[in-house]
């Protein structure tokens, strides 16, 4: 089977979040020999870009994503060791440290943020739910990360994002790194509010702004 036809399938696997189907092509790409970064650029990432365009349109809704995303992830799980062990490198749009404020163990949204990011080509340090503050920073610095990701689901910890911003601030790292907001009871004027780089109000959208961002 050519190229072509092989990556339609693997897009169409992503669409339709049938993850069986994702890890066979996945597997056989790699017993081919297959490019593995252009099956990545040009077959699951198609895919994955497909998913949310639907969701824009109102054609696809949160299960759905959820279940492409998982789809892409598992994919990704059997190509990324490979590209590993091959010493091949797949072009990285940045590093992000994403994770769920202190005090909050609400972990289904960001986690969803963390795949489409992972899916879309980012590098993705997720540090879990319920994470300090100060880990948010020693990360963002160990690992010279390009942005900070902090998801809060609850009005009582959201203000631990504005803290956050004012540790940076106070540590003289505010420039080092985007700072991105997100979570149930955040909107634009918040993280405006607060010295926020950058407000999505869904996943997929989250996606699309650190990509304007960086």
């Amino acid at each position: 089977m050519e190229d072509k036809a092989v990556f339609t399938q693997m897009k169409q696997s992503i669409i339709s979040g049938d993850k069986e189907v994702a890890e066979k092509l996945a597997r056989d790409a790699i017993s081919r020999s297959m490019d593995l970064n252009a099956v990545i650029e040009q077959g699951f990432i198609p895919g994955i870009q497909k998913v949310g365009d639907l969701w824009e349109e109102g054609e696809y809704f949160l299960p759905e994503l959820i279940t492409s995303a998982e789809c892409m992830q598992a994919a990704m799980a059997i190509l990324q060791p490979e590209l590993e062990n091959s010493d091949i490198r797949r072009h990285s749009l940045g590093k992000v440290v994403i994770g769920t404020i202190e005090g909050d163990i609400h972990d289904i949204g960001k986690n969803l943020v963390a795949s489409l990011l992972a899916a879309n080509g980012f590098e993705i340090i997720d540090l879990g739910a319920d994470v300090k503050l100060d880990r948010f920073i020693a990360a963002a610095q160990a690992e010279n990360a390009d942005a900070i990701c902090v998801s809060a689901l609850l009005t009582t910890t959201m203000l631990g994002q504005k803290t956050l911003i004012q540790k940076l601030r106070q540590q003289g790292l505010y420039e080092d790194f985007l700072v991105m907001v997100g979570g149930a009871p955040v909107n634009r004027q918040w993280a405006q509010d607060i010295g926020a780089h950058g407000y999505a109000a869904n996943a997929m959208a989250a996606v699309e702004v650190i990509k304007q961002l960086l």
